[in-house]
């Protein structure tokens, strides 16, 4: 891992634990599934034009295309839907932390459907993460934290999970740009059915809202997306979702700078445990890699 994957890995955990904190705001103002619907339309228009202009070609290899529209469905679709209208009535630091627990997840699903063997280190890594897990919506449900919202961020994560499994098909092959928004396009249609199904246009137009809106298009939508395939295809899915153990951290780091959510000790605690669990996982299997 040379200097430039490790930019590009901070570079991604940074703008994709930012996401929550501009999430929350837009469905202050907007319904979550028109607003993610737009959101990705916009997205992927930017990017297959982008890549055209590229050289890049929409002539992608069939297991490209299923990866692609799997990635489309779970990952935009399922869980940033699930997770945008969670978060009409939870924070988004609640949400980052959930949504951070993908890379145990992975591994866990590896070790339990896949009979993948984990180093000791790695098991280590899992028990700490679901203890961490377990210290924070302990503390949260206590507290009253919304549960419908909580389910549906606990389902968001699972669809991101299943996801992330098809990454390393979309990325061989070239045309990673292209890719990137043929997905969110894929997403997009998706989201529009449902938004038409299930929302009605009531929208409170405000500065804020229009800034969150543009950021959350460009930034964590279209860059951070790209960065991610850039970073597997460089490094590979394993060691690149070691970045993920800084997304517990830059969530609530965020959510509490832009949007005034406070933090317990209990909270603290539990995102240094959820951390700390996610680099164990990682570095054992980098290692088994």
């Amino acid at each position: 891992m040379d200097m430039r994957a490790i930019f590009m890995g901070l570079a991604f955990a940074l703008m994709w634990s930012s996401a929550f904190t501009s999430a929350r705001m837009i469905v202050a103002d907007a319904p979550p599934l028109t607003a993610l619907a737009l959101r990705f339309f916009v997205s992927g228009l930017i990017g297959v034009a982008i890549a055209a202009a590229l050289g890049q070609t929409s002539r992608l290899t069939r297991s490209q295309w299923r990866a692609t529209i799997i990635f489309g469905l779970c990952q935009n679709a399922i869980y940033l839907g699930f997770n945008f209208v969670a978060m009409q009535w939870i924070e988004a630091s609640l949400a980052a932390i959930v949504a951070s627990t993908m890379p145990l997840l992975v591994a866990l699903a590896g070790w339990a459907i896949f009979k993948e063997r984990l180093r000791p280190l790695g098991y280590a890594g899992l028990f700490a993460g679901m203890v961490g897990v377990g210290i924070i919506m302990g503390h949260r449900i206590s507290g009253g934290v919304d549960l419908v919202g909580l389910l549906f961020c606990g389902i968001g994560v699972l669809a991101l999970t299943f996801a992330t499994l098809s990454v390393r098909t979309a990325s061989s092959g070239g045309n990673l740009l292209m890719i990137v928004g043929l997905q969110m396009l894929v997403g997009a249609s998706l989201l529009a059915v449902a938004a038409i199904a299930l929302e009605t246009w009531d929208v409170n137009w405000t500065p804020r809202l229009g800034l969150a809106f543009a950021y959350t298009t460009l930034v964590p939508g279209l860059l951070a997306t790209w960065v991610w395939f850039l970073l597997v295809a460089r490094i590979g899915a394993v060691r690149a979702a070691a970045f993920h153990f800084l997304n517990p951290f830059f969530g609530v780091a965020i959510a509490a700078l832009f949007l005034g959510e406070s933090l317990t000790l209990w909270d603290v605690a539990g995102v240094v445990i959820i951390a700390g669990g996610i680099l164990a996982v990682q570095m054992s299997r980098a290692v088994r890699a």
